[in-house]
């Protein structure tokens, strides 16, 4: 370090202990306090890479390779990163250093754009931990920004599902509940129950104040409410399941019905071998189709029928498998006698809706038209015609399943926040039937309120025990 760059304060150290409970004790918080980088873009060939560093020493570290440093936050400076051992020079970067509480995390933090491919960023990695970072752990800047009360739980998991999101329903849904939209409606519902239990409260402690009795009615309309809600944001997990996984769309039919090129043709890529010989599918071949609804997990299956072959038997086995985890399924024919064989074969298999498909509409003859109804779509691999009428079956069949997903609508898609609500909704369940027997005094019955907050507070991951007895005198005139 230069004599006239700004001395930065040294990184808190923790001694070693021989004591084996004191040194896991130190363990924790020197975890909490380490400084740790990781390269934060995704390996390969690229323009770019960015190197993160967070945690209370990052800028004193840092400076021991970067040159010059920059003076003013949040301001890109283009500077020379070297090695600290050697000094030899690894890259030439932007700088950016973000003050404590102004950064991702919350501490101090520094952000280096190093030079794209496999080397730059790697080099730059490696020159801060010899500084003294540590490698981060996966997940462990977003862990910081929820401990240091920049994100909520259940945001930091959203930033994870907008990286994941593979289909346009599935990253707008991500982008809502990061920008706080599930966590509102979650803290709304739990303000709800603390008013509700501050009611009871109050009638407990103070069953003598001037504004006379809560009406035991009053609490119970306020108990329904919030009961509906809680229903209402639990049924969303089976849209929130296709919206995270996709639906399950498997093509079935026999030998050489055009599922293949169908398959092809709504991927509008050769993704499945295609030949006039029966049993060219041999196993099963999944993708995925972002569609104007809901995100397709489409599968092209091996034909359907009695063989002796062992290896185009294990495909139809895996076929067979399939069927019986489909959401829906499209059962492939060339005319409408086939057809009627597919489905019924497919219907001891399969107990999800089945939509039938003529798949060679460009060949068809009249009888074979004739086959068309209202559950048969005809459709065309070769010329294109029937695939959007197709898609939007398959749209309108989901949807009557799961249920449309309202724009205003959080939309529940993590296993970890159905089981929350549901333990809320069941515990609003029983304070609802309780209240209404009226065989358990109140404070009794409150149980289940207090279950249901502590629910909803492992689902955002804000607990505070005082929330209760605040809402009481802010709400009334205790004591006048």
């Amino acid at each position: 370090m230069r004599d006239d760059e700004p001395r930065l304060p040294a990184v808190p150290h923790l001694p070693h202990s021989a004591d084996p409970r004191l040194t896991a004790a130190a363990t924790a918080i020197r975890g909490a306090i380490d400084t740790i980088a990781a390269i934060a873009t995704a390996p390969g060939r690229g323009a770019l890479a960015i190197v993160r560093m967070s945690g209370a020493g990052a800028e004193q570290l840092a400076a021991r390779t970067i040159s010059p440093w920059p003076v003013a936050p949040r301001v890109a400076t283009l500077a020379t990163i070297r090695d600290p051992a050697s000094g030899t020079v690894v890259d030439r970067a932007l700088v950016t250093r973000f003050e404590n509480g102004r950064s991702f995390t919350g501490e101090p933090s520094v952000e280096i754009s190093t030079h794209g491919g496999a080397v730059s960023s790697a080099l730059v990695l490696a020159a801060l931990v010899s500084a003294g970072a540590r490698p981060a752990l996966p997940g462990e800047f977003t862990r910081r920004a929820v401990l240091n009360g920049k994100l909520t739980l259940a945001q930091g998991e959203a930033i994870g599902d907008v990286i994941d999101a593979t289909s346009r329903l599935a990253h707008r849904v991500a982008l809502d509940a990061l920008d706080g939209g599930l966590v509102r409606r979650v803290l709304a519902l739990r303000d709800a129950l603390l008013e509700l239990e501050a009611l009871i409260a109050y009638d407990i402690d103070f069953p003598e104040e001037d504004d006379g009795p809560i009406a035991p009615e009053r609490i119970m309309a306020s108990a329904r409410r919030v009961g509906s809600m809680l229903d209402a944001l639990v049924a969303t997990a089976p849209a929130g399941e296709l919206v995270r996984n996709g639906a399950l769309v498997v093509l079935a039919g026999p030998p050489n019905a055009g599922k293949s090129s169908l398959f092809n043709a709504l991927l509008g890529d050769a993704r499945a071998l295609v030949t006039p010989i029966p049993g060219t599918t041999r196993d099963a071949i999944e993708a995925v189709i972002d569609a104007p609804g809901w995100p397709l997990r489409l599968v092209d299956t091996a034909g359907l029928r009695e063989s002796t072959d062992a290896i185009e038997r294990l495909g139809i086995e895996v076929s067979e498998r399939y069927l019986a985890r489909a959401q829906v399924v499209l059962a492939c024919a060339e005319g409408a006698a086939d057809l009627a064989d597919v489905r019924q074969r497919i219907s001891a298999m399969a107990p999800a809706p089945v939509i039938g498909v003529l798949t060679k509409q460009d060949l068809a003859t009249t009888s074979d038209d004739a086959g068309g109804g209202d559950d048969v779509v005809l459709v065309s691999a070769e010329t294109g015609a029937g695939l959007g009428e197709l898609l939007a079956r398959i749209e309108r069949v989901l949807e009557g399943a799961a249920g449309p997903i309202a724009s205003d609508t959080p939309v529940v898609t993590r296993a970890r926040h159905l089981a929350a609500l549901q333990v809320a909704a069941d515990e609003m369940r029983s304070f609802v039937s309780s209240w209404e027997s009226g065989e358990l005094p109140a404070p009794v019955i409150a149980v289940h309120l207090r279950a249901a907050v502590t629910a909803l507070e492992e689902l955002v991951g804000v607990v505070d025990t005082e929330d209760v007895l605040d809402r009481v005198f802010r709400s009334f005139c205790v004591g006048k």
